[in-house]
């Protein structure tokens, strides 16, 4: 069984909870990144992704330019553990319905976990 430490991304892309929609999707797009943990100083207090910009920004005619991240983001962040399986993962994220998950060492976060990371490891086990 493939750890999730061998999954997952540890570099965790962060934004301030106060950036605009607009500089926060210019992060992602340079980044070549599906989500953003949102961050106050050392504490992580949400995550946003691509499909809140779409549900949660464009659908509801927010000013992307005016807008903040925290209007939008998916809070608290839902995480698995690090010493959880692939296949823990992956019913986490069908029973929450989303496509990032933190992912956590003795309770802090180390590394993001996405839908494309586990169709990819699924995708090639043998």
């Amino acid at each position: 069984m493939t750890p999730l430490a061998l999954l997952m991304h540890r570099k965790i892309e962060e934004i301030s909870p106060k950036t605009t929609l607009r500089d926060a999707a210019k992060q992602m797009r340079d980044k070549h990144v599906g989500s953003l943990i949102v961050s106050e100083g050392e504490e992580k207090i949400g995550i946003v992704s691509v499909v809140d910009f779409v549900i949660k920004g464009m659908a509801e005619k927010l000013d992307p330019d005016t807008t903040p991240v925290d209007a939008i983001m998916s809070c608290p962040i839902i995480t698995v553990d690090i010493d959880q399986t692939a296949k823990e993962a992956n019913d986490t994220m069908a029973e929450n319905g989303i496509r990032h998950l933190g992912v956590t060492d003795q309770d802090k976060i180390v590394g993001i976990l996405s839908m494309r990371d586990l169709v990819l490891y699924y995708k090639n086990r043998k």
